[in-house]
């Protein structure tokens, strides 16, 4: 029990940061005289601060909270590639990030609760 809330967590923190980073990047960026375009910008910051949202969701167990969070990280994988195009990172911190983001979400649904499988019919009953 303490093993999944623990898994649970560490997967809904690391979403948070991943989160922030994201957003924290593209403000410093700005205020810095922003290398990107505007759009690309506040599209991090949008999906940043969705997937911060989303961390909470996730911890509480949301229904629909998960797929929240792996659409963010899908909205702020793809302008990381943008920003790769642009700035000439390259290939590798693309497979960092995209692994990052699988490894959360694979933390978050090793926690998960089994579901309850289909009950057989007449099951917990006796006839006589």
């Amino acid at each position: 029990m303490w093993g999944e809330k623990l898994v649970l967590t560490i997967a809904s923190l690391g979403m948070l940061s991943y989160g922030i980073y994201s957003a924290g990047w593209a403000v410093a960026d700005l205020v810095g005289g922003g290398r990107l375009e505007l759009w690309a910008e506040l599209g991090l910051i949008a999906f940043g601060s969705l997937l911060a949202l989303a961390a909470a969701f996730v911890r509480v167990r949301l229904p629909g909270g998960l797929a929240f969070a792996i659409g963010a990280m899908l909205g702020l994988q793809a302008l990381a590639v943008h920003d790769a195009a642009h700035l000439g990172g390259g290939v590798a911190p693309q497979v960092v990030r995209g692994s990052i983001a699988v490894v959360l979400v694979a933390l978050a649904l090793s926690a998960a609760p089994p579901s309850p499988g289909p009950r057989a019919h007449g099951s917990g009953r006796e006839t006589t």
